[in-house]
């Protein structure tokens, strides 16, 4: 009997530290689940992991993709992690299509003229958070000696304190070659006037 009486107190005990097991977990805060870190800065473009892709009709049957290398500038962002601000630089020395022809080609006056036009610019103007999570970036765009507004969608790609603090964010746009002065193969459709442009950027805070 004394046994039994033992038994039954020992299961109503650990009964009761079990219950008050759960209620602590319950109660305790995991460290996932702290205040979110302050995203507002600058961060300067890491142009290791930063690049821009173009792509563009060719002979009215496939869309033919080059990148820029040399992406550098600013961002920033506030302490939500939106977008308020992009001051953006691309080496027009950096294209790369994989092939050497055609790079040059590019880089002289048929195309983006280096030598006169190192660089391409852009500087944001205005920063719209749209319905869906997406923001819409609209600045000036200077590229071949002409500057116009252009407006991009941009998708904030993350946030992390790894390898210092980081941001990301990625953009997308068309532009009309000759808008820009660049005319080559347009009147005889060999090569698009439209072009699809894509902008992937990754920012250090400093």
């Amino acid at each position: 009997m004394l046994g039994k009486t033992i038994s039954v107190l020992s299961l109503a005990t650990l009964s009761t530290l079990a219950i008050v097991g759960v209620a602590a977990t319950q109660d305790a805060k995991p460290a996932t689940a702290a205040a979110k870190a302050d995203a507002s800065g600058s961060y300067k473009i890491d142009d290791v992991h930063s690049s821009a892709f173009f792509r563009v009709m060719h002979a009215g049957a496939g869309q033919f993709w080059g990148r820029f290398n040399d992406v550098s500038g600013s961002m920033s962002f506030d302490a939500g992690g939106a977008p308020t601000a992009f001051d953006i630089s691309i080496a027009i020395g950096s294209v790369d299509t994989a092939n050497e022809k055609l790079d040059g080609h590019l880089k002289s006056p048929d195309f983006f003229n280096e030598a006169e036009f190192p660089a391409m610019t852009f500087k944001s103007t205005s920063v719209k958070k749209l319905a869906n999570g997406m923001f819409e970036v609209t600045g000036d765009l200077s590229m071949h000696g002409v500057t116009k507004s252009i407006t991009a969608n941009l998708e904030v790609t993350g946030h992390s304190n790894m390898m210092g603090k980081r941001a990301g964010a990625e953009a997308t746009f068309t532009v009309k070659r000759s808008e820009f002065g660049m005319n080559y193969g347009v009147e005889k459709g060999v090569l698009g006037d439209t072009t699809r442009v894509l902008v992937n950027l990754e920012g250090v805070a400093g």
